[in-house]
């Protein structure tokens, strides 16, 4: 079995688990072939935490939950120094916080203070923690699936920039369709509760971690061609330089996409093409994914949310004027 059948293994498990989220497995499942993060932003029953822990059941990895709320401190992500006595003598021996397992879900990452949501930036960026003045690596397998909430927003603090543009792809979770509630109802009733809790499990083979890695360097092969480089770098330049491309887009938008962008957008490519069999990238594997890497990153002008002008709105203008070269 090639590497590819063993790594879609993953996406017959969490689609047989979420129904109706098709968009959202797939987005999942380009995070684990990219090394990156995703932010999941969904009304509540959307099945954010039921993704991640189908997820980590599949793999049989660690999961760690932190439920951010506004009295939450940073230790309570990242661990803490805790007092002991080693051999009669005082020792600080540090704790490890829910930070250190394979993936994180912080659930309604938005209700924490910046000082909270920011304790989870070197994690994501450089896969480690430090505290204390030492240096505590993260495991090589290791994803953060964020949840917001889109309709409550009183108590809850906006994310900082920095923070936003270290998820690698934002995703809107919404209801499903009438086929799919239905589908969902007649599986939950179907499904076994053991001792109180729900055997997402059931839905999962259990897949051996290391075809993800397996799988990423088979995407490191992937080929991309020098026009494919430039429409790339062309996108990212009309959130920067929108005047060059459109008059909507120098009104809607007020601050571009950063250079992580356009390595997001390049990884996220290879890993579509070789998640639909191909050698190579085309330009519909950039379009495919450009709106759930691009939507974060823009910050829209004032007139253009007065018009009700959305970030996808923006991303769909400027993958209508960008040609490829």
């Amino acid at each position: 079995m090639s590497t590819q059948e063993e790594f879609l293994k993953i996406s017959t498990a969490l689609e047989k688990s979420v129904l109706g989220q098709s968009h959202v497995v797939e987005a999942l499942l380009i995070a684990l072939l990219t090394n990156g993060h995703v932010l999941l932003e969904g009304l509540p029953g959307t099945a954010k935490t039921r993704s991640i822990k189908t997820l980590a059941a599949a793999l049989s990895v660690d999961l760690g939950r932190i439920q951010f709320t506004p009295d939450l401190l940073p230790s309570d992500v990242t661990g803490t120094e805790i007092y002991q006595e080693l051999n009669g003598k005082p020792h600080l021996s540090f704790q490890q916080g829910p930070v250190f397992n394979n993936l994180i879900l912080a659930d309604e990452i938005n209700r924490a203070p910046a000082k909270v949501q920011s304790a989870l930036l070197e994690a994501m960026e450089e896969r480690q923690i430090t505290y204390g003045g030492k240096t505590y690596p993260l495991p090589d397998l290791f994803m953060v699936l964020a949840t917001q909430n889109p309709i409550e927003q009183e108590g809850t603090y906006p994310l900082p920039e920095a923070q936003v543009d270290r998820f690698l792809m934002k995703i809107f979770a919404h209801y499903p369709k009438e086929e799919g509630e239905l589908a969902i109802m007649r599986m939950l009733r179907n499904e076994e509760v053991v001792k109180g809790v729900s055997q997402v499990s059931q839905y999962a083979e259990k897949i051996d971690p290391e075809i993800i890695f397996k799988a990423r360097e088979e995407i490191r092969s992937i080929h991309v061609s020098e026009n494919i480089d430039n429409y790339i770098v062309a996108l990212v330049m009309a959130t920067r330089d929108p005047e060059r491309f459109s008059a909507d887009l120098k009104n809607w938008i007020a601050v571009g996409a950063s250079p992580r962008a356009t390595n997001g957008l390049d990884k996220c490519a290879r890993a579509h093409a070789w998640l639909m069999t191909k050698n190579f990238v085309d330009p519909d594997d950039v379009r495919a994914i450009a709106p759930q890497v691009l939507r974060h990153r823009i910050s829209l002008s004032y007139d253009a949310i007065a018009d009700g002008i959305t970030a996808d709105d923006a991303v769909a203008e400027i993958l209508r004027t960008v040609a490829l070269a």
